[in-house]
């Protein structure tokens, strides 16, 4: 039993201390942003890097979820014969739950990654540790304008997803089904709502980018030194990304519903 109770107490303080160097981290990189911001082409191409080269997987995405939504929602909706609602499904669904919620696991995986091998092979690299020989604080350089490209390009991407994802239920619904399209953009016009509906989203866009790109940076920032290494810090960013984004978007919708 004692045996147990140690082991627990050790995984219990192992937890508490990566959870302690997170926030310290992060405390870190806010007072940074200052000296990030002042140096802006930095972050303007790390939002290049992570924005403008996720934009075809965002988009094809976006495209394909819009059309599975109008499909979906037309032969739910024509039950209740209230078919012409289908575009205001579509845009309600997008813009509060799946165009934020999508778009942040589509970037963990695709930009989540690079981050957190492009830091973990600059530490494997010993290029961290020659900034610090060189007087260069490897966060203001490297870091900070990383996670503030990242805070820039998610709400972009998932304003891009939710977007072209309207389109695609349009094309679906108004081209291919052949609902009215006065009908439609009606419909979505008249029930989507700037603030309750579109500022939720980017709310969710806000905080799922913060939240990806510093779980990116952590686990490359402190990672193993090694190939299996980054290999495994690599892997932990997607599992860590996917499960704080799902949970996030239960506490946010919660929150925002019941205000």
């Amino acid at each position: 039993m004692s045996g147990f109770l140690a082991s627990v107490g050790r995984a219990t303080r192992s937890h508490l201390a990566a959870v302690g160097a997170g926030t310290r981290l992060l405390m870190q990189l806010l007072m940074r942003t200052p000296q990030a911001l002042q140096r802006f082409g930095l972050v303007r191409e790390q939002v290049y890097f992570l924005g403008n080269r996720s934009l075809s997987i965002i988009g094809v995405s976006g495209l394909f979820v819009g059309f599975v939504l109008a499909l979906q929602g037309y032969y739910t909706l024509q039950r209740y014969g209230s078919a012409e609602a289908v575009g205001l499904l579509v845009a309600l669904s997008l813009v509060r739950e799946l165009g934020p919620v999508v778009s942040a696991l589509l970037f963990a995986g695709r930009a989540g990654t690079s981050l957190t091998a492009e830091i973990g092979l600059m530490k494997a690299g010993e290029q961290l540790t020659a900034m610090e020989m060189m007087a260069v604080d490897p966060l203001t350089r490297v870091l900070a304008p990383r996670f503030w490209g990242g805070f820039i390009a998610m709400p972009l991407l998932a304003a891009l997803f939710s977007a072209v994802g309207v389109v695609g239920g349009w094309l679906v619904a108004v081209v291919l089904i052949g609902i009215d399209p006065g009908a439609f953009w009606s419909q979505m016009q008249g029930g989507v709502e700037v603030f309750a509906d579109v500022g939720n989203g980017v709310v969710k866009s806000l905080v799922f980018g913060v939240t990806v790109t510093f779980v990116a940076l952590l686990q490359g920032y402190t990672c193993q030194p090694t190939p299996e290494g980054v290999a495994q810090a690599t892997t932990r960013t997607v599992v860590v990304s996917s499960l704080a984004v799902l949970a996030l978007d239960f506490v946010l919708t919660a929150m925002m519903f019941s205000i």
